[in-house]
């Protein structure tokens, strides 16, 4: 089993970041059909092949990903896309305007 761990700084306040955390799943949810519940400041989501976490702090979120047997090739795409996604939707409210 293959790991994507991710620790990431943002500007936003932690029921801004909890939002974008959202957004985010949501978008996942849509495109690819994989489920996701809150605990406490943890958005947990899973699908056959990946599972994982993304946990929010003010000023933090931190994403661990485990990757399955046919997704693991795919690690290196998979964390640019994360990178991207989180460049996008964790920038400041001000810049997204």
């Amino acid at each position: 089993m293959s790991h994507i761990v991710i620790h990431r700084s943002h500007p936003l306040t932690l029921d801004q970041a909890r939002r974008a955390a959202e957004t985010l799943a949501g978008q996942l949810a849509a495109r690819h059909g994989i489920g996701y519940h809150w605990q406490d400041d943890s958005l947990h989501f899973e699908r056959s092949g990946v599972g994982g976490h993304i946990d929010l702090e003010p000023g933090m979120v931190r994403i661990d990903a485990r990757l399955g047997f046919l997704l693991a090739p795919f690690k290196h795409q998979l964390e640019q896309e994360i990178h991207r996604q989180l460049d996008e939707i964790f920038q400041s409210p001000a810049s997204s305007a």
